[in-house]
C-alpha cells in the first residue's frame, strides 16, 4: 500500500470509529478528518474546494432555505391540523390517513420538520379517541422515511448519491427516476407497518400500561408519604407546582422544542408564495429546464427578494451542521477514491460475490450498506459505498445505475435503531418506546424492504 492509502485509511476509520462513539459532534469529526487528509496531501486543496461547492451541498442549501420558508408560514402545520382534524372524527383509520400524508410530503421536505409538527398532534388525537400513541408514532417517523425515498429531493442521501456518481463519470439521476423504485419499497413497508407493524406495537402496550400503571401508583404511594413526613412544617407555597421534579424541564435529545419547527401561525401571502416558488423549483428540475441546484438556489434566493423570508431567517434555515458533515464526508469518499483504495475494496469484494453474479452482488451491496446505516448517519455511508458501488459494478461488465438506486435505498431505509434519524428519537421520547420496540419492529421491516428492493431494482433499472 502507498503512503496515500494508508493515510486515508487510517483517517477513514477514526472518523468512523469517533461516528460510532458518539461522543464529539458528526460535523466536527468529518471537518477534521478532512484537516488531516489536506494537511498529509491525500487530497488536494481544489478537491477539497469541490465538495464543499458540490452541487448536491448547493441543492440542499436551497431546499433547506425553501422548505423553512413553508415552516414559517404555517402552511405546513395547517396542513396537518386540518387532516388530524379529520382523523379525530373517523378513528384510527382517519390517523393512518395522516400518517401516510406526512410519508408523501417527505418525498419533498425534510422529514424532521413534518413529524416534529405531526406527532404532538397524532399523540393528543390517539389520546382522544382511547388509543395508544405507541401504535402510531413510530409508524409515522418510518412512514415519513420511506416518503423520502421516493424522489432524488427526498433525502440528502440520495442527492449525494447523485453528486458522487456524477463526479465517478456516470450520468445524473432525473427528479422522479427513482420513484418507481421509491413507491414500491414505501407500499411494502407502510402496508406492513399498518397490518403487521402497528399490531405488534399493540401487544407490547397492554404489558406497558400495566407496568406504567404500577409504577404510577408506587410513585403516588412515596409522594403521599413524603407529604405527610412534611407536614405540617413545610406545606406548599400558593400555585407551587406538585410536579417539578418529575424531570420535565430537562433538554432531553428529542424534544420537539430542540428542533426550532415548532407551530407557526398561518399567513396566506407568505404561504402561497412560498409554496409556489417550491412548485416552480420542482418542475424546473422535473422537466429538465435547469439542474436541481441551481433550480433550489434561485428559489431560496427569490423567496428573499420577494421579502417571504428575511436574510437571517434564511441563515437560521440553511442546517449547517447537516451541510457540513456532507461537505466532510465527501472530502473523505474523494480520498477513499482517488488513492484507490474503493477499487481495491471493490476487487475483494467482487472476488466473494462473483460467483453469486450482478444480482447476487446487489442483495449484498444492499445488506452492507443497510447494516452500516445502523451504525452511521447515512450520509457517512453513502459516501462510503457509492464509489466502491460504481467500481463493483464496473468490475462486473454491468450498469451502475443499479447498484447506486440501492445505495440510495439501503442508505436510508434503516429502522432498527431509535437513534438512526432525529424523528426517531423524537417519537422514541415522545411515546416512551423502549430500545427494544424498535429492533422488534425494525429488523423485519428492514428484511421486507430489502426484499422490495432486490424485486423492484432490477425491473425498473436493468443490469
Amino acid at each position: 500500500m502507498t503512503f496515500d492509502q494508508i493515510a486515508a485509511l487510517v483517517v477513514l476509520v477514526a472518523v468512523v470509529g469517533a461516528l460510532i462513539h458518539g461522543k464529539a459532534r458528526a460535523d466536527v469529526v468529518a471537518l477534521t478528518g478532512s484537516a488531516v487528509l489536506l494537511l498529509l496531501g491525500v487530497v488536494r486543496p481544489v478537491e477539497v474546494q469541490g465538495a464543499f461547492a458540490s452541487p448536491a451541498i448547493i441543492a440542499l442549501a436551497g431546499l433547506f432555505v425553501i422548505a423553512y420558508a413553508i415552516e414559517l408560514s404555517g402552511l405546513l402545520g395547517l396542513l396537518i391540523r386540518q387532516a388530524t382534524r379529520l382523523a379525530s372524527r373517523i378513528g384510527a383509520r382517519g390517523i393512518w390517513i395522516v400518517i401516510a400524508l406526512c410519508g408523501s410530503v417527505g418525498g419533498f421536505l425534510n422529514n424532521t420538520p413534518v413529524v416534529v409538527l405531526a406527532a404532538p398532534v397524532i399523540r393528543d388525537v390517539a389520546k382522544s379517541l382511547k388509543l395508544s400513541p405507541k401504535r402510531f408514532l413510530m409508524p409515522l417517523s418510518h412512514v415519513t422515511v420511506l416518503g423520502g425515498l421516493l424522489t432524488l429531493i427526498g433525502t440528502s442521501t440520495n442527492l449525494l448519491v447523485n453528486d458522487m456518481a456524477r463526479n465517478a463519470g456516470q450520468p445524473v439521476f432525473s427528479l422522479f427516476e427513482i420513484t418507481p423504485v421509491g413507491l414500491v419499497i414505501a407500499a411494502t413497508g407502510g402496508l406492513w407497518l399498518y397490518f403487521v407493524g402497528a399490531r405488534q406495537l399493540g401487544r407490547t402496550v397492554a404489558r406497558d400500561e400495566a407496568e406504567a400503571a404500577r409504577l404510577e401508583a408506587e410513585a403516588a404511594a412515596r409522594a403521599q408519604a413524603e407529604r405527610r413526613r412534611r407536614l405540617p412544617f413545610n406545606l406548599p407555597r400558593l400555585g407551587e407546582s406538585r410536579n417539578q421534579s418529575d424531570g420535565s424541564g430537562d433538554a432531553h435529545l428529542g424534544d420537539v422544542e430542540l428542533y426550532g419547527a415548532a407551530d407557526r401561525p398561518f399567513q396566506l401571502r407568505p404561504a402561497l408564495t412560498s409554496l409556489g416558488v417550491f412548485v416552480l423549483v420542482i418542475a424546473a428540475a422535473a422537466m429538465g429546464w435547469v439542474p436541481i441546484a441551481a433550480a433550489a438556489f434561485a428559489g431560496a434566493v427569490l423567496l428573499i427578494l420577494l421579502g417571504t423570508i428575511t436574510p437571517e431567517e434564511a441563515y437560521a434555515g440553511l442546517r449547517p451542521e447537516i451541510l457540513l458533515l456532507i461537505a466532510g464526508m465527501v472530502v473523505v469518499g474523494t480520498a477513499i477514491e482517488v488513492t484507490g483504495l474503493a477499487q481495491a475494496g471493490a476487487e475483494r469484494l467482487i472476488d466473494v460475490i462473483r460467483p453469486l453474479g450482478p444480482l447476487g452482488a446487489l442483495i449484498v451491496l444492499y445488506g452492507v450498506t443497510l447494516f452500516a446505516t445502523e451504525l452511521l448517519s447515512n450520509a457517512t455511508v453513502a459516501v462510503l459505498i457509492t464509489p466502491i458501488a460504481v467500481a463493483l459494478a464496473e468490475s462486473l461488465g454491468v450498469d451502475p445505475r443499479p447498484f447506486l438506486v440501492a445505495v440510495m435505498m439501503a442508505a436510508s431505509a434503516a429502522f432498527a435503531t431509535p437513534f438512526g434519524y432525529q424523528t426517531n428519537v423524537l417519537v422514541y421520547n415522545m411515546a416512551g418506546y423502549s430500545y427494544m420496540d424498535f429492533v422488534r419492529i425494525g429488523v423485519p421491516l428492514n428484511l421486507i424492504t430489502w426484499a422490495a428492493g432486490m424485486v423492484a431494482i432490477p425491473i425498473f433499472f436493468p443490469f
